[in-house]
């Protein structure tokens, strides 16, 4: 009945910039409009225009599209998407939104400005088509209130999170008017194409996240406040420890800006009627002062820290001045949140104090604001990018084992806890059957299968795993096809990983009902690459033989996976680096996360790629030539490992020719596996012709020479130092295929030798030791 080809973006703010790019991301033609500027700039009348030339009225949009190009990191998934925009104004286009599928309101957070521009929208968009406000916390209600009854039906909330490429939480936010069947196709449409978490969201001030979020802020503040602790004491305890990210409480402010967190805390504080959670809602004095100061975090080069050369400076609060940041010691035999919360300690105390009042808020308002509490704990997640919600960190701390301290200090507990704890349940989750179910109204839920991370627990949980080391396990993903699941930290590579490799192919090659094989990852990447500390401790050692197994190792798994008589399939998302990269290159095709940053890194720890990747992404180049050339290929593949090229996208990859034409993107992160699997079911049900070996065409000896003149090229520009000069021809060497004339054809097994020798030469390097030590311990390269 609906679909969405066109939309229409109003408000080309930050907020309406990122929303229209990342609509053009998904291939959605936007128009982007804004209000029309009431005078001239200082540049528009040295041009001679005036208020009635079109490059004046769309002076806000076209800002928009310019913040858009430039936009670090990038709004744009590839920089082609511009395209997918056009740009005009609120008084000269208002017509042309007929045109749209889908119109998104993002104007000033001002519900009289809203009422006005939605009355005027009414009266020209054409019957049936959708309409959203990304109001971040204004009544939705309010907003549609005398207008026509077609427009009530398709109205909804629709609050996307800053920056939206990057933050896949989106809020629904329907009223009591907009029809079931906009809310079931918006729902399916924001999930399969747009990759949102979507969360359904009751019609209160500042909905879920930002309502439940800001809260937990505050009394963050407050306990610091209370305690007189510095900014770097709180930033030391409210990160991971408690569920939530490295940049903790303070850095996290400065992230967002001062200015933004104060609108949404005073949205709340002046929407709801409840004194006290309008107390609760009070913002510090000394946060009040650095909004008059301007200090607003990042976007002003100050807030609670400060850059300088060399060093981090904190905020005194108490003088407002700026100090060096003594970051606290931390007992680090204590790393769990419930050891230190009921311990009588200043950490102890602290905890309590911050962490109780927001669960107990949480709790007090969570039937106001959403359907049930495992939906509270999504948008908190996947809106800050949290590990824990709310409810979730209330089992991590023990619901009963809290009771006996909320009791001494006279706490009352919401009246739902109470009676769900008088009717015998004491968690908020509980594991059933190997499934994650959630308390709701006197009983407990399944969490529905909706995520690659739900299903693969429920089938871990019900003897899914067919084999397992500390590196990988095999997992039966049911539907004839098996999934090789990474686990290590990081996923680095060394023998652990290969042998399950080894014996996941086996299963796959060796059973007759098995369709093929899915390689991914539910953790943070898909692969850091090879295990670096391990290779460096081996050279170190001059066990040059024990490497030379390892590589050969990893090389034969590669080609095993390459020649599988199953289609293998490479599920990647996000860091794919190095050796995690050569396991996509080799596998028979790779269904992508659209957020895949692919590379092959190694010449950043001073090596040479040593899984064949510099052969594979050579055929890649090769093949993706509309006029197959041998020395041009070369020189992409070259330069793309030397400069130790990262792709910011899946579809950067495939302009890369990290990712094939035919490898596949997805939006929806959430679900890149499972959708892998019914890539292997497609590939082997279209009758699958297993990849036999060909020989290889190289660029040879001429190919070399003209490489070589590149790295003279850089050389004489100072851009590569003499170490780099060894890695770039040693490259050279492998990648042209060594003593040969070009166009010369040789066996696969040739390069990969050619590869791992040179991957060995370096390893004896001193110069290569250093590197690797360097980005061990600081975590970043040197300069090649």
């Amino acid at each position: 009945m609906y679909s969405i080809k066109k939309a229409a973006v109003i408000g080309s703010g930050v907020m309406g910039s990122a929303i229209a790019a990342h609509l053009a991301n998904v291939g959605i033609a936007t128009l982007l409009l804004d209000k029309i500027p009431t005078s001239l700039s200082e540049e528009e009348q040295s041009k001679g225009l005036t208020l009635s030339d079109k490059e004046v009225r769309n002076r806000f949009a076209a800002q928009a599209l310019q913040r858009i190009k430039i936009s670090k990191p990038s709004m744009l998934t590839v920089g082609s998407h511009m395209k997918m925009l056009e740009i005009g104004n609120t008084k000269d286009d208002l017509e042309r939104l007929k045109e749209a599928d889908w119109i998104i309101e993002v104007i000033t957070e001002e519900i009289t400005a809203k009422k006005a521009l939605f009355q005027k929208v009414d009266e020209v968009r054409r019957q049936g088509s959708i309409i959203s406000s990304n109001t971040s916390g204004i009544s939705i209600t309010q907003m549609k209130e005398g207008l026509s009854d077609d427009f009530q039906a398709h109205f909804l909330g629709t609050h996307f999170f800053n920056p939206p490429r990057y933050i896949s939480l989106l809020e629904f936010i329907p009223t009591n008017k907009t029809s079931s069947e906009v809310v079931s196709f918006m729902k399916s449409f924001a999930e399969t194409v747009l990759g949102r978490v979507v969360v359904e969201a009751k019609d209160t001030p500042n909905f879920i996240a930002n309502r439940i979020g800001a809260h937990a802020f505050l009394t963050s503040l407050e306990a610091m406040v209370q305690m007189d602790m510095t900014i770097s004491e709180v930033d030391q305890l409210t990160g991971p420890l408690i569920g939530r990210t490295k940049s903790a409480t303070f850095q996290t402010l400065d992230m967002v800006g001062l200015d933004t967190f104060f609108h949404t805390v005073k949205n709340v504080h002046n929407r709801t009627k409840d004194n006290l959670e309008k107390e609760q809602y009070k913002i510090p004095a000394f946060l009040l002062e650095m909004l008059n100061e301007n200090l607003l975090g990042r976007k002003t080069k100050q807030g609670f820290y400060k850059k300088t050369k060399g060093k981090v400076l904190v905020l005194n609060y108490h003088t407002m001045q700026y100090e060096d940041e003594l970051k606290p010691k931390r007992n680090e035999k204590r790393k769990k949140l419930k050891e230190l919360i009921y311990n009588n300690s200043a950490e102890g105390n602290f905890l309590w104090k911050s962490v109780m009042p927001y669960l107990l808020y949480s709790g007090e308002h969570a039937r106001e604001i959403a359907d049930n509490i495992s939906q509270i704990d999504l948008a908190i997640k996947t809106g800050f990018n949290w590990k824990s919600g709310p409810f979730e960190t209330w089992d991590e701390i023990g619901l009963t084992e809290s009771l006996e301290k909320l009791k001494q200090e006279n706490q009352k507990l919401p009246e739902w806890i109470e009676q769900m704890i008088e009717d015998g349940f004491t968690s908020f989750y509980k594991r059933i059957d190997g499934k994650k179910f959630y308390y709701h109204n006197g009983k407990y839920v399944p969490i529905p299968l909706t995520s690659d991370q739900y299903r693969l627990e429920y089938k871990k949980q019900n003897g899914g795993i067919l084999a397992s080391n500390k590196a990988a396990s095999i997992v039966d993903m049911e539907d004839d096809v098996l999934l090789f699941e990474m686990h290590s930290p990081n996923n680095v590579i060394g023998m652990d990983m290969i042998k399950m490799l080894n014996k996941a192919v086996d299963i796959v090659e060796n059973t007759d009902r098995m369709k093929g094989l899915v390689i991914g990852s539910s953790g943070k990447n898909f692969s850091a690459g090879a295990n670096l500390a391990m290779m460096l401790l081996e050279a170190q050692n001059k066990d040059y033989i024990e490497l030379q197994v390892v590589v050969k190792e990893f090389q034969d798994v590669l080609k095993r996976i390459k020649y599988c008589k199953k289609p293998v399939v490479a599920a990647s998302h996000r860091k794919t680096l190095g050796g995690g990269a050569e396991i996509c290159l080799a596998a028979a095709k790779i269904h992508a996360s659209i957020e895949t940053y692919i590379g092959l890194v190694e010449t950043s720890a001073g090596l040479i790629p040593g899984g064949g990747g510099t052969k594979e992404l050579y055929l890649n180049v090769l093949a993706e030539q509309e006029n197959p050339n041998v020395v041009a290929a070369a020189a992409q593949a070259f330069q793309a490992i030397l400069t130790s090229n990262v792709s910011t996208s899946a579809e950067e990859g495939k302009a890369t020719s990290f990712l094939k034409s035919g490898d596949t993107i997805t939006f929806n992160s959430l679900n890149v596996m499972e959708e892998a699997k019914y890539a292997v079911i497609d590939i082997f049900d279209n009758g699958y012709e297993p990849r036999t070996e060909t020989k290889i065409p190289v660029a040879g000896k001429q190919g070399y020479q003209f490489l070589m003149g590149l790295v003279k090229e850089f050389s004489d520009k100072g851009a590569i130092t003499k170490h780099g000069e060894v890695i770039a021809e040693k490259l050279a060497y492998v990648i042209t295929g060594g003593d040969v004339e070009v166009h010369t054809e040789v066996e696969e097994d040739y390069l990969l030798k050619l590869e791992r020798q040179a991957f060995i030469d370096l390893l004896r390097e001193k110069e290569t030791i250093k590197r690797m030590l360097h980005v061990l311990t600081a975590g970043k390269p040197l300069p090649l």
